[in-house]
């Protein structure tokens, strides 16, 4: 039986582009279902978009393929939404992975928060293509290579620096009580680059003092905004088709 898993990108590149690689590497293992957030479906963020609506779209794909569980796999912004979505559904999960999460739904810490406030103070005032450069030099360390600026930009990509601000708005608004992690009793995989920002490895730390079965992995010479292949080496792929692996052999009716 091939595992399940649903799939849901950051903010930047579409779930197509994001997880191609992942998709490529893991060959006939699993079937995947690549879900694009929810702040993109309108040419300009809804008044009321929230994190809850990204939740309630995951949900819709899910019952849509008739999976009662399934595999859930998150990066940047869809790493925090699928945090959130494993501390309020834990019973539609067999495991979760993120690479990098924008964030943890729930009360800051003081690092957190000055990270926060780092980031927003980077980003303010600005537009466009300032705003996309300032968001990516942000979230790595000094002196990181970081990809050329495109040439020319898409209608879809026109409408990133929006969906940025929409997102990093609702994360703040999001109401979350990071206890109930605790209660995922699956396996967790978090993985992060080291030339990516510090707060990266800061965060794992605190997902390792509540989730009850992480393993953290980081990887060398990659940061938040290389090339996915770069991102989904083989120790990667690796990784996660163990996690899978692992999470349903715990369960009697797939493991049977």
């Amino acid at each position: 039986m091939k595992h399940q898993v649903v799939c849901v990108p950051g903010s930047v590149a579409p779930a197509a582009e994001r997880y191609r690689s992942l998709v490529e590497a893991a060959g006939d293992a699993a079937n995947f279902h690549l879900k694009d957030l929810e702040v993109y479906r309108e040419e300009s963020p809804r008044g009321d978009y929230a994190i809850e609506l990204e939740l309630q779209g995951i949900d819709r794909l899910a019952d849509r393929l008739e999976l009662q569980r399934f595999h859930l796999v998150g990066y940047s912004g869809g790493g925090f939404c699928s945090l959130a979505y494993a501390g309020t559904r834990p019973q539609r999960l067999l495991s979760l992975a993120t690479f990098e999460p924008a964030g943890i739904p729930g009360e800051l810490s003081a690092a957190e928060r000055d990270f926060r406030r780092f980031l927003e103070n980077k980003l303010a005032g600005l537009t466009g293509s300032e705003f996309m450069a300032a968001f990516v030099r942000a979230q790595v360390k000094p002196g990181a290579k970081l990809p050329p600026p495109p040439t020319s930009v898409s209608p879809e990509m026109r409408k990133r620096p929006a969906g940025i601000a929409a997102m990093i708005r609702a994360f703040d608004a999001y109401g979350f009580d990071r206890e109930a992690l605790r209660a995922c009793t699956w396996p967790v995989y978090y993985g992060y680059g080291d030339l990516s920002h510090e707060e990266q490895a800061l965060k794992a730390g605190i997902l390792a003092q509540l989730f009850p079965d992480i393993h953290v992995q980081r990887f060398s010479g990659v940061h938040h905004f290389v090339p996915p292949e770069q991102i989904y080496v083989p120790a990667h792929v690796r990784s996660l088709l163990e996690l899978w692996r692992r999470a349903e052999e715990s369960v009697p009716e797939l493991a049977s």
